[in-house]
């Protein structure tokens, strides 16, 4: 084996860093993104609204089931 990354190395090392960053966006929703949830108002709708659709957007790129 050569000292250059393989596409797979770069992917399993790619894997976990995307598993850490979704499981930090469970944990900000779980606390409703450090807002109170007394104080929400339409800007906080229209912010979950935008990460709504790159959710959608990143699922269609893998499974292109996204709705």
């Amino acid at each position: 084996m050569t000292a250059q990354s393989t596409a797979l190395d770069t992917y399993l090392q790619r894997l976990p860093m995307i598993l850490d960053k979704v499981e930090a966006l469970r944990q900000l929703a779980d606390d409703h993104f450090g807002h109170d949830p007394d104080a929400i108002h339409w800007g906080h709708v229209g912010d979950l609204g935008r990460v709504d659709q790159a959710l959608d957007d990143l699922l269609a790129i893998f499974d292109g089931q996204a709705e």
